[in-house]
């Protein structure tokens, strides 16, 4: 699997029926709000948008949004965060009245991390990795969780060929538990056979924004930060080991 996600939704009630609702663009001026009451003190630009589908993962320091009468999205690396209860108090905040839906998952790591909140009160947070275990566990289980608490949808392990098999950290695969997580909780999946009720999310245009802290360095800068560290660096010294065991270096590879 190949799917990431970092998600913000908020909705006036259930959100794939919202999603599914949305119809023409969202309005931008109402959009820009929005980013302005999410993201205070942050420089804000407009850039290019892109879809649903392909905008939950953006580049760091873009955001993908859009906001409709009752339902308004966020596409943003920041919100990828292991412990989701620790969501910023003033994202949560806007949430008043509110459902708020967090989801996140990388599948370099096989990281999964979701939440729900109703009016602002927390009602289900999950984070788990094979790495890390289970970061984060509060609330009662969701419909769409239990058959992999029961058993249900184990890990399949297929070994390299001549190796033997050594047992998954968890009883389950969070990227499959994350694409039936984010179906139930937004409509919608990244990877996988689309069900014919599914949300189109390819079809639900979302606008692009660079957000950046004026009192931080912004992705040029941090680029030509970078690019400094590595002119500064030393080349890299090679060595061979000689008979006697000692090192010697030698020139290029």
């Amino acid at each position: 699997m190949g799917a990431k996600t970092g998600l913000l939704v908020y909705a006036d009630g259930d959100v794939p029926g919202l999603l599914r609702s949305v119809g023409a663009a969202a309005d931008l001026d109402q959009t820009v709000t929005m980013m302005r009451r999410l993201y205070p003190g942050r420089e804000i630009e407009q850039c290019k948008g892109w879809n649903l589908g392909d905008g939950v993962y953006p580049p760091k320091g873009t955001v993908y949004a859009a906001s409709w009468p009752g339902v308004e999205v966020i596409g943003d690396q920041e919100v990828m965060i292991d412990a989701p209860s620790r969501l910023p108090e003033h994202l949560v905040a806007a949430s008043a009245g509110r459902r708020l839906v967090l989801h996140a998952m990388h599948s370099v790591v096989d990281w999964l991390a979701f939440a729900m909140w109703e009016d602002g009160r927390l009602v289900r947070s999950l984070s788990l990795s094979p790495n890390s275990g289970i970061i984060e566990n509060i609330g009662e289980p969701l419909p769409f969780e239990l058959p992999y608490w029961a058993g249900d949808r184990p890990a399949d392990i297929i070994p390299w060929p001549g190796e033997e098999e050594e047992p998954y950290a968890l009883p389950f695969r969070p990227l499959e538990l994350g694409e039936d997580a984010l179906r139930a909780l937004c409509g919608f999946i990244q990877e996988g056979r689309p069900a014919p009720d599914d949300v189109d999310a390819d079809a639900i245009e979302l606008y692009g924004f660079h957000v950046r802290n004026p009192y931080g360095a912004g992705p040029a800068e941090q680029e030509a930060k970078l690019r400094r560290a590595v002119e500064d660096t030393d080349p890299p010294r090679f060595y061979t080991l000689s008979p006697d065991g000692s090192l010697v270096e030698r020139d290029g590879l």
